[in-house]
């Protein structure tokens, strides 16, 4: 028993030492414009994804998610903060992103009408070695959940035109946000 206790140990610090080394050496290649290989990939992947999970089971949902003045807030915040990495319908990322690793998803592609929580905790906290900012430390809860809203509720269902309708409607041109008329339908 003793010997295979001391095999392990051996073998648990031989393989630190190694890693040590490959880190040390300088080997790795860390630039953005090199993909990271399949394995990294998978940790980088299912650490974030239970990461997300776990911090944001018990954030409670607001029950206003579909609410007009709520999508529209959403809207406006996403379209000045968010579209220039994340697109929208008949809106492309901007420049930018083409040198971001890894790249920014395109949400209006993959709505996720019941990921508010995951949402919600990801614009609020940010995401280490991505671009993605958190926006806790400079929006408060109400701004958060609104693009949170936004991103789940409405922006999948968007056509280019209803987006740019809404862009017409709601965001001057200098960047001032309207007012919504909530008489209308949205």
């Amino acid at each position: 028993m003793k010997r295979i206790f001391i095999t392990i140990v051996v073998t648990f610090l031989v393989l630190i030492a190694g890693f040590y080394l490959y880190i040390s050496s300088g080997s790795y290649n860390i630039s953005q414009l090199s993909p990271h290989n399949s394995l990294t990939k998978a940790i980088i992947r299912t650490t974030k994804h239970n990461s997300i999970n776990k911090r944001a089971k018990d954030i409670q949902v607001p029950e206003n998610l579909k609410d007009s003045a709520m999508l529209v807030e959403g809207f406006q915040h996403y379209n000045e903060m968010c579209v220039m990495c994340h697109a929208a319908p008949g809106e492309e990322a901007g420049e930018m992103t083409e040198g971001l690793y890894p790249e920014p998803p395109k949400l209006y592609k993959h709505p996720e009408p019941d990921a508010a929580q995951q949402f919600f905790w990801v614009i609020k906290n940010g995401i280490k070695m991505t671009s993605m900012p958190a926006f806790g430390p400079t929006h408060d809860d109400q701004k958060i959940w609104a693009i949170t809203a936004f991103v789940t509720q409405k922006l999948g269902e968007m056509t280019p035109e209803e987006y740019h309708k809404w862009a017409k409607k709601y965001i001057h041109e200098n960047g001032d946000h309207d007012e919504m008329d909530l008489d209308e339908d949205h």
